[in-house]
């Protein structure tokens, strides 16, 4: 769906009709808020779509990630088994406790990587953070050129 900043005929026709400067303010004060609502418009279709982008991205990351877990964790399980199976008349003790010693330093490993990823994720929306700057520093030269 697309903004049109036009206004309508009738608006039009309602403007023209005041003679003078009176009319030239009210004609420049309904194209600066058309202006306004179409650039509000613009950003607002941005910052939908990046939100609507970064749901499908996160949705898309906990599916995968809850598949790989999932997958690992009854690989470990079925390693650690044969393991403990290999060594069950020997040393079935000290070998659940490797195993079981295994399983914490891959938790811990895990942990430290999932704190480095969000630590380090981008910042959200930073698309429309963007642009709504570049927007408030073309205005300000645009207001300070009419001075």
């Amino acid at each position: 769906m697309e903004f049109d900043s036009d206004t309508s005929d009738e608006e039009e026709d309602a403007v023209e009709r005041e003679p003078g400067p009176i009319g030239s303010l009210f004609r420049s004060i309904a194209k600066l808020a058309a202006t306004f609502v179409a650039i509000a418009y613009t950003r607002l279709e941005l910052l939908t779509t990046e939100l609507q982008q970064e749901m499908y991205r996160v949705a898309e990351i906990m599916v995968w990630t809850l598949i790989a877990v999932l997958a690992a964790g009854i690989g470990l399980f079925m390693a650690a088994l044969v393991v403990v199976f290999i060594f069950w008349d020997t040393h079935r003790v000290l070998a659940s406790v490797i195993v079981t010693s295994m399983f914490f330093v891959i938790a811990v490993l895990a942990l430290v990587v999932l704190r480095m990823k969000l630590r380090n994720k981008p910042p959200l929306l930073e698309g429309t953070l963007h642009e709504l700057a570049t927007d408030a520093v073309h205005l300000k030269a645009a207001a300070r050129a009419r001075r």
